[in-house]
């Protein structure tokens, strides 16, 4: 007995959102997009019950693509359901699983399976966050309720488990009967919100900024114009970010298509230039994201403080500097200052590259110079592999795109209408397309962050808002489509 037989049992009885009958009016699709999107934000703003203070968020630097809330019911975000999906994705292009995303019982194990990994990665992600002191629970609150602490801290576990298992759900929801994606809606619903405080926010917000240097109240001088308070230069790259993700997609290559049957009907196929999206920075993002997460647990479970008062990571009672140095603060270990994990660190804004300014790196310039360049080297070759295997897995490949224009009754002219004839045209543009997309997509999210965005958002982040606003505009205006003229829906498939 293979592993599917003997999982089937269990992956086919996970509980799933039932898929609507026919097809769902585009009113009725944005209704449910709407109403869990409204959830969305008021799970946000419910925070969680029973901490004491003091709690950190280890996924802080990463909250604009894992999306959430930080301490709310929402905390761990889309971090479990991206995390399963790479490790899904590793395993299904090293050709592990072997499923077959085509055969209907293949592709109910494999929801099924991801569905149970996203649950074991909740556990394994909240759990730690929980027991290692990073969502400390109230005392006070244990003693009023004559329960030990660990009840709360299993009450803290339980909120935000609820919350991870929801924003399953109701990504699925958004999948099935509504537009686009739950997680991609869900992260420029987090990226909008703190772009819209950045600009207008009655604080920090860059309106209130320059209104601040007009009437005399902070100094207008060229530090103040361009860096934290004028936010120039983050201005600019915002906009220059929405100008160049705009243009990418646009930049197609376009291969013309004609009905076999029908004369004179004719269109063509769209080879984008960002033909994976950028949603596989997401998965480069959090396996970052991961690898930090893993590194703030060792260093708070088995930490010392040395000469300098930085915190580095203990192996087997063995300080070893070169694997993670923490600067130190009251709650304890926080940022990576030396050391492996220090490298693998993202740069999320000028201030963690630009040297030459007073509140620059406290690093060796070479220090700095080695953590931009695994940076860029990191998320350009990731971006490349994720796009691949995102490409396989969609069945955005050269076969199973081959496989989508035969069904439709279409074909290439001047070949012949054979599968394995339009697989190799394919396999002429979309492998190169794929590598080169991502790498630049990748390239791209670095050179933000390096830059810095407006609000505090980061690079990636505002990357991938854009980008999904864009796909979500054509999706819309497709669906639009379909509805005013109900025989293209005939044409390719309900």
């Amino acid at each position: 007995m293979g592993w599917k037989e003997a999982a089937e049992p269990v992956l086919t009885r996970m509980p799933s959102v039932q898929r609507p009958e026919g097809h769902v009016p585009f009113k009725r699709k944005l209704l449910w997009t709407g109403g869990v999107l409204v959830l969305y934000f008021f799970l946000t703003s419910v925070p969680i019950w029973g901490l004491s203070g003091g709690e950190q968020d280890l996924f802080g630097q990463f909250r604009a693509i894992l999306a959430g809330s930080s301490f709310s019911v929402l905390h761990l975000g889309i971090g479990p359901i991206v995390t399963a999906s790479i490790v899904l994705q590793l395993l299904g292009g090293a050709n592990l699983l072997g499923l077959d995303t085509n055969d209907p019982r293949d592709q109910v194990l494999y929801q099924g399976l991801q569905k149970l990994l996203v649950v074991f990665m909740i556990v394994l992600t909240g759990l730690p966050m929980v027991l290692s002191g990073f969502l400390p629970a109230d005392p006070g609150l244990a003693q009023s309720l004559g329960v030990p602490l660990g009840g709360v801290q299993a009450l803290i576990f339980l909120q935000i488990f609820v919350g991870g298992v929801l924003i399953l759900f109701m990504d699925e929801v958004i999948s099935k009967w509504g537009v686009g994606s739950g997680i991609g809606l869900f992260i420029v619903a987090g990226v909008s919100e703190s772009l819209v405080s950045g600009i207008i926010g009655p604080r920090q917000g860059l309106l209130f900024n320059w209104y601040g240097m007009i009437v005399g109240d902070t100094a207008m001088n060229i530090d103040n114009v361009l860096g934290s308070e004028g936010q120039i230069i983050a201005l600019v790259t915002t906009l220059a970010i929405f100008v160049i993700v705009v243009y990418a997609e646009s930049v197609r290559i376009e291969i013309p298509l004609s009905h076999a049957r029908v004369k004179g009907a004719r269109g063509r196929f769209p080879v984008k230039l960002i033909y994976a999206s950028v949603l596989p920075m997401i998965l480069v993002r959090a396996l970052q994201a991961n690898l930090q997460f893993l590194g703030r647990i060792l260093v708070s479970q088995a930490g010392a403080t040395v000469a300098g008062g930085r915190t580095v990571i203990q192996v087997f009672g063995v300080n070893m500097p070169w694997l993670g140095a923490y600067s130190t603060t009251t709650q304890g270990p926080s940022e990576p200052v030396g050391g492996l994990f220090y490298y693998l660190a993202p740069i999320r804004q000028p201030t963690d590259w630009m040297w030459w300014l007073a509140s620059g790196p406290s690093q060796e310039v070479w220090q700095v110079i080695a953590r931009v360049t695994t940076d860029l080297t990191f998320m350009i070759i990731g971006g490349a592999i994720f796009a691949i295997f995102w490409v396989e897995t969609a069945d955005m490949g050269p076969r199973s795109t081959a496989q989508q224009i035969q069904n439709s009754g279409m074909q290439i002219p001047g070949f012949r209408q054979n599968v394995g004839v339009i697989e190799k045209v394919m396999e002429r543009y979309i492998p190169h397309v794929t590598v080169i997309g991502g790498a630049l997509v990748g390239l791209l999210a670095v050179m933000a962050n390096m830059l810095g965005t407006v609000g505090d958002v980061s690079g990636t982040g505002l990357l991938l808002a854009v980008s999904i606003t864009y796909k979500l505009y054509e999706e819309i205006a497709e669906e639009q489509l379909m509805e005013m003229h109900p025989m293209m829906r005939q044409m390719f498939g309900d």
